[in-house]
């Protein structure tokens, strides 16, 4: 597809997307699991996610995901408040939109969701189902849309790589496993419902704690930057501006910083290794400047 059909089809996309802004009341909807009258009701659903989860994931329901997304994006927006402007918000889904339709996973069970969290700390997560963070800092360091694409196509990338549900530990659900992995129960009891409940609760935090405190391993990031560029380049962005972001990155970080700089390779490092790709990749793409102007509108400075 030559750069001016999938600009023309990019402009498609944002129409078709900018109507989907995240719901004023989705914060009071991320309460998955919160009492154990949730897991008595759906114990049938749980003795199949606990199934999947025993084979690594692989079997996962698109719904499945979503719910144990849901609940992590629930403990993030308990670190992090969400920024109250909807001008912005509405900008980031509708961008946000485009990419995911241009990646591997177009649809997810409850549909891509874009956050902007208020906070000057240079970052961002997607958890799994769909749900992706960006703080203030991180927004207000992208000089361009191009750009801006380049950091959602990012994690738009490791939420379809699917890197967050890798973070559980296979230990924590041990005991869990042996209850639901018989076949003969019908019904559990209080000490069973609480192991249920501890183990899914873990979980979900062995996932949050890998976004926000630990991050992602090298390998797994420099995966998430390979996929992003090519991403990017099919929803007719300038692939460059991922490298261009990491530029901007590494001119503004310091060891030891918290967000991107302390859970993520060192900014130059993966600037090499992605500008690697789009060479290798023949990744070509231009920075159209109407793009540039509407993100001005939007900027934060």
């Amino acid at each position: 597809m030559s750069a001016g059909r999938r600009a023309a089809a990019l402009c498609a996309g944002v129409a078709a997307a900018g109507g989907l802004l995240l719901a004023p009341a989705a914060g009071r909807a991320l309460d998955l699991f919160k009492t154990l009258n949730t897991v008595i009701e759906h114990k049938d659903a749980i003795l199949k996610t606990g199934e999947a989860l025993r084979k690594g994931f692989s079997d996962l329901t698109p719904q499945e995901e979503y719910y144990l997304g849901r609940a992590v994006a629930a403990r993030i927006l308990g670190q992090y408040r969400a920024l109250a402007d909807d001008a912005r918000t509405g900008y980031l889904n509708a961008l946000g939109n485009v990419l995911a339709l241009a990646s591997s996973r177009p649809e997810t069970f409850g549909g891509w969701h874009f956050i902007l969290l208020d906070s000057d700390e240079v970052n961002a997560f997607a958890a799994p189902g769909g749900f992706v963070f960006v703080t203030r800092g991180l927004y207000a360091t992208c000089a361009t849309e191009e750009q801006l694409a380049a950091v959602l196509a990012h994690e738009v990338s490791h939420m379809t790589l699917r890197h967050g549900l890798g973070a559980i530990k296979n230990e924590r659900l041990t005991e869990a496993f042996t209850i639901l992995g018989t076949e003969a129960v019908k019904t559990y009891s209080p000490a069973q419902l609480a192991q249920l409940t501890a183990a899914f609760e873990g979980s979900i935090n062995d996932i949050a704690n890998k976004m926000i405190v630990s991050g992602y391993s090298q390998g797994q990031e420099y995966e998430a930057d390979a996929e992003a560029a090519h991403v990017a380049w099919r929803a007719g962005y300038n692939p460059a501006g991922l490298t261009e972001f990491l530029s901007a990155l590494s001119a503004k970080g310091k060891k030891g910083d918290k967000g991107f700089f302390s859970t993520h390779p060192k900014p130059q490092d993966r600037l090499e290794k992605a500008a690697a790709v789009i060479k290798s990749d023949k990744l070509k793409g231009e920075t159209d400047e109407a793009r540039t102007q509407r993100f001005t509108k939007y900027a934060l400075r």
